[in-house]
């Protein structure tokens, strides 16, 4: 194989279940297993979310929670970003819709959950709480859960969390004073929990990123994050050749890098088609035979060069590690997002569909 990701089921179950034993009795977990489980594989990570327990999964369109389905995946399936109408809804498949207009409220024909804008500026209905109250009694199907969705949670220096709370708990009391009190109120994804903001967590939290083994780091006077998981997926990739090259040459597009002294270099089966961000050109590192190994010159499409000076022993069929540990050295997908000026979530999604994908326990 040229490239390949390592994803570990066991280490998906134990966040999971890290997860289960913060919250505790408090909330129930719908892990988001959208944009094919960050590129875990939706449904193989799916499937051992609901040997774990879980009861929901949350998805971003309807092809994904269909496809999940076609695998055999029972568990409550909410899509949270794509509801065009009565008309484009597959009933047949039992998903639950989440509705970000009043409008919609009225043409809805099954049960589903109402998403706020409270202050991200996205989707969600900016009604007043009486308006929605309105829409909802006259309404045709029942409404199961409300919902919104954070702009600053990492943000412990704003004031934004607090005030979109605020906001949000108006609407639930509003609805509440009407005898309207829905099954499941959510706000919190992966930082709200892990960080223990408890206001957030109603009675369903929404990790994702914890899930996959990252927890993103806050700023502002914020508690100690009580949530310890670890990445379930590792990145490698082959080496396509090995060669020495003299002093002064050039290495990759544009000639990015000169050797400043004779070196060794090794030629890897993986680019930026594959997810390297380019970014990382001549500033990223992989690990090679448990060395950190730099990259040289430019990330190209199919290819990425990296120094091999200090690990002469690497010969073309061998792997390095992208993403991951090897020889008590590690990279992990936020070290990657720091030096390509990114976020982890991005490097993540980024691994492309190329990138054979092996799960292990």
């Amino acid at each position: 194989m040229r490239s390949w990701v390592e994803i570990s089921l066991a280490t998906i179950r134990q966040n999971y279940r890290a997860v289960r034993a913060l919250v505790g009795s408090e909330a129930e977990i719908m892990p988001v297993v959208k944009a094919d489980a960050y590129r875990h594989g939706a449904v193989e990570v799916s499937r051992a979310l609901e040997q774990e327990g879980a009861a929901w999964l949350a998805v971003s369109n309807v092809e994904e929670g269909v496809a999940l389905r076609a695998a055999g995946i029972r568990a409550r399936i909410l899509v949270m970003a794509d509801f065009l109408g009565p008309d484009h809804w597959p009933e047949q498949y039992h998903l639950t819709p989440v509705i970000h207009s009043l409008g919609d409220v009225a043409a809805v024909r099954v049960p589903y959950h109402l998403k706020i804008d409270t202050g991200l500026g996205r989707l969600g209905t900016r009604a007043a709480p009486e308006e929605i109250v309105r829409a909802v009694a006259a309404g045709p199907s029942p409404l199961e859960g409300l919902m919104t969705h954070f702009a600053s949670a990492a943000n412990y220096a704003s004031s934004q969390t607090e005030e979109q709370i605020e906001k949000f708990e108006a609407v639930v009391g509003a609805l509440r004073a009407a005898g309207v009190a829905p099954r499941y109120i959510h706000c919190a994804a992966t930082i709200p929990v892990a960080y223990c903001r408890r206001r957030a967590w109603g009675n369903l939290v929404r990790p994702g990123h914890a899930i996959y083994g990252y927890v993103s780091p806050v700023w502002g006077p914020a508690p100690a994050a009580a949530l310890r998981v670890k990445p379930a997926l590792s990145w490698k990739a082959a080496v396509l050749a090995v060669k020495d090259l003299e002093a002064g040459a050039l290495i990759g597009y544009g000639g990015m890098h000169r050797a400043e002294r004779p070196m060794r270099i090794a030629v890897l089966a993986a680019g930026y088609a594959d997810g390297i961000p380019h970014r990382l050109s001549n500033k990223g590192h992989v690990i090679a035979n448990g060395k950190l190994a730099p990259i040289v010159g430019a990330v190209s499409m199919d290819l990425t060069t990296i120094d091999i000076t200090s690990c002469p022993e690497l010969r073309p069929g061998d792997s390095v590690t992208l993403l991951g540990s090897e020889g008590g050295v590690s990279i992990d997908a936020q070290k990657i997002a720091r030096q390509a000026g990114t976020i982890s979530h991005s490097v993540l999604c980024g691994i492309g569909s190329r990138v054979k994908r092996l799960f292990v326990e």
